[in-house]
């Protein structure tokens, strides 16, 4: 695991949610100088940081909502890291939760040193790679469902179908007319 160890003059960590976002900055000797609920919104965020440009770092939790963030902070030119979901559940979890003390804690992991870093996926590869994404949990998909009518079939000791049998849209009939009773051949059409 690798962390975010360079020093800066600001911290800013963000808990941040669909519509709205938790910011806290802190100073390099430890101050908090801001804590703001504010709506996920660019402008919100540039005017919030706008004192502290100058030399700051924002760091935000790997959730589904972080490319806006990563790409605005690429186009202003502001250093920005993600930090790995499942290690910093690890780092920052406690008794207490809320998006003040989530925001607060990723700014301070970020200050000391043990911030966990996440890979930043460049704007032109982030469509590709939820394409990707996409198809690997079809294909996972259409082959958990061939299994089932594999397997149903199986149950009610039936011949094993032809090698394209189940696969090609054409057979299909015949392979429905395997199940007589309309219980289980609704198991199979659904």
């Amino acid at each position: 695991m690798r962390f975010y160890t360079t020093a800066h003059q600001y911290y800013c960590g963000i808990d941040l949610h669909a519509r709205v976002m938790y910011l806290c900055i802190i100073s390099s000797d430890g101050k908090t100088l801001l804590h703001k609920n504010m709506k996920a919104e660019p402008d919100a965020l540039l005017n919030a940081i706008q004192r502290y440009r100058s030399d700051i770092i924002i760091g935000v939790e790997c959730v589904f909502t972080w490319y806006w963030l990563a790409d605005l902070c690429a186009e202003e030119g502001i250093p920005f890291v993600l930090g790995h979901a499942l290690y910093m559940k690890a780092i920052h979890g406690g008794k207490s939760k809320n998006d003040r003390i989530d925001s607060w804690k990723i700014a301070a992991i970020l200050k000391g040193g043990t911030f966990p870093l996440a890979y930043v996926y460049p704007a032109k590869m982030i469509a590709t790679r939820y394409l990707l994404r996409r198809r690997n949990y079809l294909v996972r998909k259409r082959a958990e469902l061939i299994a089932h009518i594999q397997t149903t079939n199986s149950q009610y000791n039936h011949k094993p179908f032809g090698r394209y049998s189940i696969i090609h849209k054409c057979c299909r009939e015949e392979v429905l007319s395997n199940f007589t009773n309309p219980d289980v051949a609704v198991s199979i059409t659904d």
